[in-house]
């Protein structure tokens, strides 16, 4: 090779004759003489490897099985599925032999893929439960407690699944009566864990007497054994057994275990004793707690959803605070804990109940000075109000409280399940009047307003994306009319002011909602003008552009005849629009604004279409939109294109026009008859 450069470290030279001298080296390189391999198998390896093409899939299983390398044993391992759905007779006559002997001096990747193979044979149920136990469980049992244990815990698995489709006398004979010698503590760790996790299966295949009699001794032997991880282990099944055995034996065997392993020197054994208690309590009748220990457990909670707020007066110095910093952390964390488990203390103490025993503490956590408690409450709100159910009154002010809380984290956490607590809201309580759902909410429609606003403002726009579709739901809850004074025309201005155009989306099809629920025909005609002639017409390309969403919207809302005598002619005006991305996008529309048309009654409007089409053909200057129109000009035109119709969807648009009729003539009612009644 080239010396280098006499600078040492100076820039690379890539001029043409340094260039040259690089590939010299290369091709020097390449001429270098190395002894290579030509082949990954000599000759004779090749010919033992070679299997006889006429051999069938069984000889050619047995024959690899018997001659063959450990990768060719393992592939027949892994087929044995197959091979059992094609000839289970043969299969299991002359093929799991030799599986069975061939595991015995077997590696780890062969005994994992006889493990998977087993238990998908079981799955597929190749042969029958009686078969499958007398050919497929001996071997199983076997390898059960292989050195490795990787492998030892894949024929575990395997087992535990056979477990469930055994019968009662074969687990008996075959499995429970050889366990009893397997469980001493004399055999290895490995078997006894084995042990551990074969008795909590089962649990639940036996009746309560046997478990009593042949299995519990055995559980009890574990939960005290020498190593910590048998301990641990047993533990964890504890739960399953206790199932199995019912409550009045859990009480007396079950739960004096869990205690003394909650006291053990292993912090393992402890963590494991106190989430098997836990995960127990839901099978202990109400009745377990005295009203004393109910009352305690109860002051207790109260205590932790409070933990750090009343502080001494006084010290402040540096080192209390540095000292106190830690421990603040872990009170939030405390608070955030109660917070995260207060539907589960509803149910504690009875919804019924909930008033008096629990609602000083909710305000206290709805109200709590650190985000992450109050962020808990938000999410968990949802559920609060689920419970209470016709109680739900009781906490419209904290949902107030939250909407206007500080910390958009909050708000996005309560705005996620907000049409939801709306619902209950209103139609939990005993005000469920239609006009007057508001009374029963006081101070939500500022709220509401207040949460949006602060949502525009700041930078996270996906909350506000959110807190717009979920608005949607506002006119099921509010009054019509305060939807069109408080939020329609909110609507409308985020579409035409805000930059973010999921948010603009969002407010689009949040406005054509409160639309199809508008009763006044007035109102109504206001708001389509102001669409036509801010966005439609708009000056700016971006509101024209809004102008086609918010059509799509309409066409998904609204029926087909609302469209083509408000929108169809507005949106055709578009094809003359001097930006080319809106005409663009419009022809992309032009299937969807088809569709909305009812031939022969919309003859007209259909020749209104027909000659824009041929305009963008004959005077489109841009090459993308005219190959856009050339497209779909040739779906538009299509003889069929209207003789596919799809009932449903006839029937939902018939459905759509018979509500937009019934809320008009709902209001007509109102307006005229009702108050003639009431001169009476």
């Amino acid at each position: 090779p080239r010396p280098p450069p006499a600078d040492g470290g100076g820039p690379m030279d890539f001029s043409q004759s340094n260039l040259f001298g690089y590939i010299e080296d290369l091709q020097e390189l390449t001429i270098i003489e190395r002894p290579v391999r030509r082949s990954l198998k000599t000759p004779e390896e090749i010919e033992r490897l070679t299997v006889d093409e006429e051999l069938s899939d069984i000889e050619r299983a047995v024959y690899l099985l018997s001659s063959g390398q450990d990768i060719q044993g393992t592939s027949v391992v892994a087929n044995l599925p197959a091979l059992m759905r094609q000839n289970p007779a043969e299969t299991l006559r002359r093929v799991l032999p030799k599986i069975r002997e061939v595991l015995h001096v077997a590696g780890v990747e062969m005994q994992l893929t006889a493990a998977v193979s087993f238990l998908t044979v079981l799955q597929e149920e190749s042969v029958s439960i009686h078969t499958y136990s007398h050919s497929f469980l001996h071997i199983i049992l076997q390898n059960l407690e292989h050195r490795d244990a990787g492998v030892s815990n894949a024929w575990l698995e395997t087992l535990l699944a056979v477990i469930e489709a055994l019968p009662k006398e074969t687990i008996r004979h075959e499995i429970l009566n050889p366990l009893v010698s397997k469980a001493q503590l004399s055999q290895t760790l490995q078997s006894r864990l084995v042990s551990c996790k074969i008795m909590g299966k089962l649990a639940n295949k036996f009746e309560a007497h046997i478990i009593k009699r042949e299995i519990l001794p055995l559980v009890k032997s574990l939960c005290q054994d020498v190593e910590y991880e048998v301990r641990t282990c047993m533990c964890r099944q504890l739960e399953h057994i206790a199932k199995g055995i019912g409550t009045e034996l859990t009480k007396t065997v079950v739960l004096p275990e869990l205690v003394e392993l909650a006291r053990d020197e292993g912090s393992s054994v402890r963590l494991a004793a106190f989430e098997t208690l836990v995960n127990l309590l839901d099978m202990f009748d109400a009745g377990i707690f005295t009203p004393e220990q109910h009352l305690r457990f109860l002051e207790f909670y109260k205590k932790l959803s409070t933990l750090g707020l009343q502080q001494e007066n006084g010290h402040n110095d540096n080192q209390l605070q540095l000292q106190t910093l830690e421990q603040e952390k872990k009170y939030i964390s405390v608070r955030k804990n109660c917070a995260y488990n207060f539907p589960a203390m509803i149910i504690f103490v009875d919804p019924k109940n909930f008033h008096l025993e629990l609602y000083s503490i909710f305000f206290c956590l709805c109200h709590d000075p650190e985000v992450p408690v109050r962020y808990t409450m938000a999410i968990s709100f949802y559920e609060v109000a689920k419970l209470l159910n016709s109680g739900v009154y009781t906490i419209h002010k904290e949902l107030v409280t939250l909407l206007q809380d500080e910390s958009l984290e909050v708000l996005d956490a309560l705005v996620s399940h907000l049409p939801e607590i709306l619902e209950l809201m209103t139609n939990g309580g005993e005000n469920s009047g239609s006009e007057s759902k508001l009374l029963s909410i006081p101070d939500l429609i500022p709220a509401l307003t207040t949460a949006e606003q602060r949502a525009a403002t700041s930078l996270k726009w996906r909350t506000h994306e959110k807190l717009l579709q979920k608005y949607a739901c506002l006119p099921h809850i509010i009054p019509s009319d305060q939807i069109y004074y408080r939020f329609l025309h909110r609507m409308l201005t985020i579409i035409l002011t805000n930059n973010v155009l999921p948010v603009q989306k969002a407010a689009a099809r949040t406005l054509c909602v409160y639309l199809r629920y508008n009763r006044k025909q007035e109102q109504r005609h206001e708001v389509i003008q102001k669409l036509i002639e801010q966005l439609g017409q708009g000056k700016s390309y971006w509101n024209r552009l809004r102008f086609l969403d918010t059509c799509e919207f309409i066409m998904e809302l609204f029926s087909k005849s609302f469209f083509c005598k408000y929108f169809f002619l507005p949106v055709l005006e578009l094809t003359h629009d001097p930006v080319a991305n809106v005409r663009m996008k419009l022809c992309y529309l032009l299937p969807k604004v088809k569709s909305t048309l009812k031939i022969p009654t919309d003859k007209h409007l259909l020749q209104q279409l027909e000659l824009c089409i041929r305009k963008l053909l004959c005077q489109e200057k841009d090459k993308d939109v005219l190959t856009i129109v050339k497209r779909v000009r040739i779906f538009l035109f299509q003889q069929h294109f209207f003789q596919k119709r799809f009932y449903e969807n006839d029937l939902l648009d018939q459905e759509k026009e018979r509500q937009e009729h019934l809320l008009l003539e709902m209001v007509y009612f109102i307006s005229t008859i009702c108050p003639f009644f009431s001169s009476l």
